[in-house]
């Protein structure tokens, strides 16, 4: 192995255990979500802003960051991201020792810029290094982000009956941050792909356009409604949006890459399939196998690590896009099953739904980095803060309306006397009014009371799983018309960015 050689293969160890600490503290956290209810005495609203800050930063610094790493520098950007773990990871500690409220939230917002922030440098800089197997490399760095999610579960499972209270449990999160910032420290990093070729900063932009930087400009705009939790109208958010969008097209003159757009377009349904679909699981599961829950979410990690880890012969027998169409086929077979499978099956099930959504996201950064290679930082990072903000904006909130009207309309039917107990009315959401639990009642509920509502609950959870199968169906989709689109052309093949601009 030459110099050049080995110095890339220490920088993406240096990537790949950034992404790790990342999911670390997602996977942690999914496990001691009781302890901090119980430790900050959390209404069921606070512990979910608290959740919810914890993921919709990310976007918003991934954009940021996109827009600015090739002027800043990947390594800045790498020591604020370290910087900001750091920060977030003693702020929560001293949240936990005041038990403050506000410590508690800002600390788990800058966990969030700081995770975005980690995304934003790792795709280009990886891309650019192996950038002539851009699809394979990209997969192997996001198995970064099942093998995080396993070792910050396994971690809580095991401190979680170890008597260790909640402030030495999280305080493990700084483990993995010095660990990286270890690895970064004497790192050289690349000049990006796009840079390196002269390609010009509007170029980038152009790949985006005024489609990508409308529907980029919505989500931003509503997302930053969520954290502010004041709900703005979709007609004000689409005006602004549009502003931003004639804006980009008068600097640009583009309206955007279209297959770029089409890819966009898929991302919230992408990001619903995995991120939204595995909310509902871990309580899924729970129900059905209480005791062993936590520990099927860290097998099913593992797994994914391990396809991750070995993708590149599968991308090579498949191709990138033939990889998303079998892919999408897999999830949709697994959602189904999750949502008809028996409770001594679900194990089956989620291993299955697990094999389908390995490879969605991280070659869908392949394909990206590879055809659009004049993006640069901008349309790799781009597609994966459309996928987070689109989940959290609309994709968990649809999911939750139908998960509410099913049981509303369940306990009505079925148990009239219960419905009329629990009924806590209708409330005001940005589709329009959904009814709603009196959750102080439910928590007192007992004995046949308590059996039939949590009978109901879980049965419309299992249905949610297959009208989730939707979403990979829409998927696919697009994927067929993508690989239609390169069967005609002679197959798929990356853009050589160097050729192609000089040609230009």
């Amino acid at each position: 192995m030459s110099q050049s050689d080995a110095a890339n293969k220490k920088l993406f160890w240096a990537c790949f255990i950034a992404l790790v600490a990342t999911s670390f503290f997602f996977g942690l956290r999914s496990v001691v979500v009781p302890e901090l209810q119980e430790t900050f005495n959390l209404s069921g609203t606070q512990i979910g802003q608290v959740l919810g800050v914890g993921l919709w930063p990310f976007a918003f610094s991934i954009i940021v960051f996109s827009l600015i790493i090739d002027r800043i520098g990947y390594k800045t950007a790498a020591w604020f991201a370290v910087i900001a773990h750091t920060v977030a990871v003693l702020g929560t500690l001293y949240a936990i020792k005041t038990a403050s409220y506000q410590w508690l939230y800002w600390s788990t917002f800058l966990v969030a810029i700081a995770n975005g922030t980690v995304e934003a440098f790792i795709n280009p800089v990886v891309a650019t290094v192996y950038n002539k197997e851009k699809s394979k490399w990209l997969n192997i760095l996001h198995a970064g982000w099942p093998a995080g999610l396993a070792l910050g579960g396994a971690a809580g499972l095991l401190l979680g009956n170890s008597g260790l209270d909640l402030f030495v449990k999280l305080a493990v999160c700084l483990i993995p941050v010095v660990f990286y910032a270890l690895l970064i420290a004497p790192c050289r990093f690349p000049v990006q792909e796009r840079v390196a070729a002269g390609v010009t900063y509007r170029d980038m932009l152009r790949e985006v356009g005024a489609l990508g930087f409308l529907m980029m400009a919505w989500l931003v705009v509503m997302g930053v409604g969520q954290i502010l939790n004041h709900q703005i109208p979709v007609a004000v958010s689409l005006g602004i949006a549009a502003v931003v969008g004639v804006a980009a097209f008068a600097y640009t003159k583009s309206l955007g890459n279209l297959m770029f757009v089409l890819i966009l377009i898929t991302m919230p349904f992408l990001a619903t399939t995995e991120l939204g679909t595995d909310t509902w699981m871990a309580e899924l599961l729970s129900a059905d196998l209480p005791k062993i829950a936590g520990w099927v979410f860290v097998l099913v990690s593992i797994i994914m690590t391990i396809l991750r880890f070995y993708a590149g012969p599968i991308v090579h027998k498949f191709s990138p896009i033939g990889l998303l169409v079998g892919s999408a086929a897999l999830a949709i077979v697994g959602l189904l099953c999750l949502g008809y499978a028996p409770a001594n099956l679900m194990v089956a099930a989620a291993i299955l739904y697990a094999f389908g959504k390995t490879f969605l996201w991280s070659t869908t950064l392949g394909v990206v980095s590879e055809q659009f290679p004049k993006g640069g930082a901008l349309t790799l990072n781009g597609v994966s803060a459309v996928g987070v903000l689109g989940m959290g904006i609309l994709g968990a909130p649809l999911m939750g309306l139908y998960l509410d009207q099913g049981i509303d309309a369940d306990l009505r039917a079925e148990q009239t006397a219960l419905h009329a107990k629990v009924d806590g009315g209708q409330r005001q959401t940005m589709f329009g009014e959904s009814p709603s639990l009196k959750m102080d009642v439910v928590e007192t509920l007992a004995g046949e009371e308590k059996a039939a509502l949590d009978r109901i609950v879980n049965a419309n959870k299992k249905e949610s799983f297959i009208r989730q199968a939707a979403l990979p169906g829409v998927m696919l989709v697009a994927y067929l018309i993508l690989f239609a689109y390169f069967k005609s052309r002679g197959g798929y093949r990356p853009v050589d960015l160097a050729h192609s601009h000089a040609k230009e």
